[in-house]
């Protein structure tokens, strides 16, 4: 499949809120590295190579871009190499971040983040990305409790002016209505990919149903997750791949793209080839046939 003139307008568009993005868009956690992200031995990526990439990025028409100030290994930090390479930032470019989770300068993991805490962590977002608010926050949680004080927290934050947008992350179903209940959820990112459990295939129909965005995570990578995607991928994806002339990379973001037209891709690449295939993969239709045996 060629992909050196496929922009991410092949994708086709949904809303975030008031703003208007591509499907296939771009996610940094792998940027600041080589290797397995948030690995406490990973050698740090070339600054000007992953400069390169996220203008590319542009240049090919993404203008969704995903982060969070967590994202950094020793030398390197997400958020940082996102203000470098694109600010002053396009018009209609569409930064997503998360809170939630922490880092210390040494990389090891700090308890999630309460009401209390969350400020904190949209200002260092703020101040990272030079920007005066952010056009989305994602709350990012781990379990089934109540999420209602710590998003409470974050709509607060959005009628002061630092926040435009609220999304979710890595939640249950019950989490998106009680949300919901206390400010607009624009967009829900889980972990989603093929051989999703029901409990995912049932959130990303609610979202279907309620016009929230869907932005799976580890649609590649599936159960390599941070380490990226396997060598050994399933022989049904790899048939396929062969049959078609892609990548089995580009075979996981087409099939996810077809699961609604509310799915958002967020692919992440240090690698400006895989960065091309990434984007061109939204312009890749599957047939109702080859949709049946990847289901």
């Amino acid at each position: 499949m060629t992909s050196q003139t496929i922009t991410a307008a092949a994708s086709g568009t949904w809303k975030l809120g008031d703003r208007t993005v591509n499907r296939i868009g771009f996610g940094t956690m792998r940027l600041p590295q080589h290797g397995e992200a948030f690995a406490p031995d990973a050698l740090p990526r070339d600054r000007d190579q992953a400069i390169k990439v996220l203008r590319r990025a542009v240049e090919l028409g993404v203008n969704h871009i995903d982060t969070a100030a967590f994202y950094f290994s020793s030398l390197r930090c997400a958020n940082e190499l996102i203000t470098r390479a694109l600010a002053p930032y396009p018009d209609d470019l569409v930064i997503a971040t998360k809170v939630g989770p922490g880092r210390d300068p040494s990389g090891a993991w700090l308890p999630h983040a309460g009401p209390e805490q969350l400020r904190g962590q949209v200002e260092e977002n703020l101040r990272r990305l030079g920007r005066d608010h952010l056009d989305v926050v994602n709350l990012r949680i781990v379990g089934t409790d109540s999420i209602a004080d710590r998003f409470g927290a974050l709509a607060e934050l959005r009628d002061a002016g630092l926040i435009r947008h609220l999304g979710l992350s890595n939640i249950r179903p019950h989490h998106l209505a009680e949300a919901q209940a206390i400010a607009p959820v624009v967009c829900v990112q889980n972990m989603y990919g093929i051989g999703a459990s029901a409990e995912q295939e049932e959130l990303l129909r609610l979202c279907g149903e309620q016009r929230v965005a869907f932005v799976p995570f580890y649609s590649i990578a599936g159960a390599g997750r941070t380490a990226g995607a396997p060598a050994d991928d399933s022989s049904t994806v790899q048939a396929l791949a062969r049959a078609r002339r892609v990548s089995t990379a580009q075979i996981r973001l087409a099939w996810t793209l077809h699961r609604g037209p509310h799915v958002l891709a967020i692919p992440g690449t240090g690698d400006l080839d895989h960065l091309a295939e990434n984007v061109a993969a939204g312009a890749l239709r599957l047939s109702d046939d080859e949709l049946a045996v990847l289901a």
